[in-house]
């Protein structure tokens, strides 16, 4: 009778959580643990299942691992209350060594990802903060995909958990100011959307376009496996000398830490030099595979943790020997079929990407195109609008034309006037002058009959003798009169000559002034002539815009060679891809660390002035100590690992 029985009164509710669903299931009272766990890995199509467990809490309130050979019901899972459910929560409970060469199966490494996120963002996984903006852009890149212009908004990453606490609270730094420094990481550069080239090192490397989800959630463990916390399970215990310390059971072996430093181990044994693990109550023995060795020898708190650590090492013990060994067929099995539908889906993903970039490089065109039509739209616009204003100052030279008629036409209608009144004015002087000579002659006639009298006078005065000397000095006093008058008549004539000459000049004036007049209004010709000058080249624009509205026309065949084409690949073919893919991955991992590495110290140059030193936690300083050092995980393991297993096991006796 199979284990998963339908009747309601016999059967057992279950509920399993992992980091991204929830699967509830039926089962028969007598189902094991194994049986429960197949059900589960059937489920989510995990065939990894090596790697994983499920973890609960007893009744006991302690934290333990499912047995797969016992029945669930015999492992004091605790009951809730309400609904009669047995909750179990889907965990990994063993890591690899080497998440790129040992996971085969996507699920397995999303599993892996969505596990070893929540730990850091936890804390449960002490990271650095600028590692944990770069993670953070994975993520990101794993929840929204590739960085889109068109549907990113901004503040659309604040409202989500990306960053540990403790690194927020370590900088005083806004969310807005960690979401540009999360999406710098994001953003591809600009060079590289129009880039056509899939196989591009650069492009698939770089930064995270045009990588897969998949491959993403690999980049992201890849850089979280050389966290220093990253597998480890920690556990606290003591050595002979009371000591307190903390065992941290990893896939390569047993480290051996400070209390106050979970970072650093001081001593490590790896599990090929562990021949048998043991307890006896609180008392846990270590037999190594050097026999001239002592045993190694702590103590736990309690027998449940002893449970736990010997179960652990167990397990890490088991996988750290296959690891070692050829692998089984279904592993090779495995593998081969994971390998195809990589090539496959590279191969699609290959043709994909290079239409994908040829649609947005034919875009690209288009909106150049475009932008070019726009702007000879403008010119031709900006030379509508000169033309137009080429015809406004030409109506209004028109205008000032006809407003210089005028004023010529009044400017001689007051010439006339003027040369009516100098008319005038000459006559009168004729008259004044006519008048004058009247008055003049009166004198002469006043002063000649007053000589006459005189004369007269001196006659009757003089003797008879006398009177012809009168006579001599009239005919002489007429002479001279006569003089006068003649001298008299001359000046007057001269006069006369000046004011007409007078007269003349100030006609000679008006006349000038009236030719200068019409020189003036005679102007407006030559800005006709260069308003017609500005037709002729609006014209000429006009024409330039036909000329790349024909080449617009052109264009629209461009998308026309963007058809889909199938790809049928040879042996050969085939073969070339996957030569030429390993080797860009193989040329990636000889660069790409380096170059993440730079980026990172530029990042936390970036952040170091807005750091917040009172908050930093233990593991912070521990940290900086390790960066200042030029210390890392591997470089201590190696450095450890290079004194004699007797001597570590001296040295952790002593501490």
């Amino acid at each position: 009778m199979s284990p998963f029985s339908s009747k309601k009164n016999r059967s057992l509710s279950v509920r399993v959580s992992t980091f991204d669903s929830e699967l509830e299931f039926k089962l028969e009272p007598r189902a094991s643990g194994q049986d429960l766990f197949d059900l589960v890995c059937r489920t989510i199509g995990l065939r990894e299942s090596w790697y994983f467990g499920l973890q609960y809490v007893d009744t006991r309130s302690n934290v333990s691992w499912l047995k797969m050979d016992k029945r669930v019901r015999d492992q004091r899972v605790e009951l809730q209350a309400h609904n009669n459910v047995y909750v179990f929560s889907f965990y990994a409970k063993f890591f690899p060594e080497n998440v790129s060469e040992e996971l085969i199966q996507e699920i397995t490494q999303h599993l892996f990802f969505l596990q070893v996120k929540q730990s850091i963002l936890s804390m449960d996984i002490y990271c650095r903060p600028e590692a944990s903006v770069l993670l953070a852009s994975y993520a990101v890149h794993v929840q929204y995909g590739p960085y889109d212009y068109e549907t990113y908004k901004d503040g659309m990453l604040a409202g989500g958990e990306l960053l540990p606490k403790g690194v927020t609270d370590q900088y005083q730094m806004t969310p807005e100011m960690w979401e540009e420094r999360i999406k710098t990481w994001w953003v591809p550069p600009p060079w590289q959307l129009f880039c056509v080239d899939s196989l591009c090192l650069p492009c698939r490397y770089m930064d995270h376009e045009p990588m897969t989800r998949d491959e993403v959630e690999m980049e992201y463990l890849k850089i979280a496996q050389d966290l220093d916390m990253y597998g480890v399970n920690y556990f606290p215990i003591t050595n002979k000398n009371k000591t307190k310390l903390w065992l941290g059971v990893t896939a390569v072996g047993l480290n051996i830490y400070d209390e106050r430093d979970k970072l650093t181990p001081k001593t490590t044994f790896q599990w090929n030099e562990i021949r048998h693990v043991s307890f006896d109550d609180k008392k846990f023995t270590i037999r190594l595979v050097d026999a001239k060795v002592s045993n190694f020898i702590f103590y736990s708190q309690d027998l449940h943790i002893n449970k736990m650590i010997l179960d652990l090492c167990k397990g890490n013990h088991d996988l750290y020997m296959r690891r070692r060994k050829p692998d089984t067929m279904e592993i090779q099995q495995m593998k081969a079929q994971a390998k195809e539908e990589k090539q496959r889906r590279q191969i699609e993903r290959k043709k994909f990407m290079r239409e994908k970039k040829l649609r947005e490089k034919a875009e690209h065109e288009r909106y150049e195109l475009e932008k070019n039509f726009e702007h000879l739209q403008n010119e031709m616009r900006m030379a509508s609008d000169a033309l137009r204003r080429s015809e406004e100052t030409k109506e209004l030279y028109f205008e000032k034309s006809r407003v210089n008629e005028e004023q010529m036409q009044l400017t001689e209608c007051k010439a006339n006037h003027f040369k009516t009144e100098m008319d005038r004015l000459r006559e009168r002087q004729m008259k004044i002058e006519r008048e004058k000579q009247d008055l003049q002659k009166k004198i002469r006639d006043a002063d000649f009959y007053v000589h006459q009298l005189t004369v007269e006078n001196d006659k009757r005065e003089a003797e008879t003798e006398k009177l012809k000397k009168e006579l001599i000095c009239a005919k002489m006093a007429e002479r001279e009169a006569t003089a006068r008058l003649l001298n008299f008549l001359n000046s007057g004539r001269k006069s006369s000559t000046d004011s007409l000459l007078t007269a003349t000049g100030v006609h000679v004036s008006q006349t000038t002034t009236a030719a200068g007049s019409l020189a003036a209004v005679s102007t407006p010709s030559l800005a006709t002539s260069s308003s017609t000058n500005d037709m002729d080249t609006a014209g000429g624009a006009e024409l330039t815009t036909h000329h790349y509205l024909a080449q617009g026309d052109n264009s629209s065949g461009i998308s026309d060679d963007f058809e889909p084409k199938e790809f049928i690949l040879t042996d050969n073919e085939m073969e070339q891809i996957t030569n030429e893919m390993e080797r860009n991955h193989l040329e990636y991992l000889r660069k790409s660390k380096k170059q993440v590495q730079n980026q990172l110290q530029t990042l936390r140059s970036e952040i170091a002035p807005h750091k917040i030193e009172e908050n930093q936690s233990n593991l912070d300083i521990l940290s900086e100590a390790q960066i200042k050092a030029g210390q890392n995980k591997y470089s201590t393991l190696k450095k450890l690992k290079s004194g004699s297993t007797m001597a570590r096991v001296a040295f952790f006796e002593e501490l």
